[in-house]
């Protein structure tokens, strides 16, 4: 049996637009991955996306050692995905982290569950990097809340 994986970026989103798709997907977990849950965006740091996924009847969690660090996050702005790879791998070895991929795998297999983070596209986020080093032999499929990318 394949086991499927969602993944969403909410970089021009609206968290309408995102519960809506994650409603209509069947997403019963949305895994934030972000190291710090705020935003600027309205509607996209932890206490607001919480309740809005909650009102939707899907559970919120936040994994925040599965997030990038800071010099990640600023590689990843940079276009830099080496720098990016390297830091996060590093992240991924931490005991931590390492805690919270087993969790977040043990509840991917129990439901539908999809990780959020900013960027658009997962190729040139941590997301990918964690597929990558968590759920390879999943079935991923990219949502997305927003306009359709160019």
């Amino acid at each position: 049996m394949t086991t499927e994986l969602f993944t969403i970026g909410y970089a021009r989103a609206t968290q309408d637009a995102l519960t809506g798709v994650l409603v209509d997907t069947g997403v019963k977990l949305l895994a934030d991955i972000r190291a710090l849950p705020l935003s600027r965006r309205p509607g996209f740091s932890k206490t607001s996306l919480a309740t809005a996924t909650q009102n939707a009847g899907m559970t919120y969690r936040h994994f925040k050692h599965l997030g990038t660090p800071r010099e990640g996050r600023d590689a990843a702005r940079r276009g830099d995905l080496g720098t990016l790879r390297h830091i996060y791998e590093g992240q991924l070895e931490l005991p931590e982290a390492l805690a919270q991929m087993a969790e977040l795998q043990a509840l991917a297999q129990e439901g539908r569950t999809c990780l959020l983070c900013y960027c658009e596209e997962t190729a040139k986020c941590h997301r990918a990097l964690l597929i990558e080093a968590a759920f390879e032999d999943w079935l991923i499929r990219d949502l997305h809340a927003g306009p359709t990318i160019p």
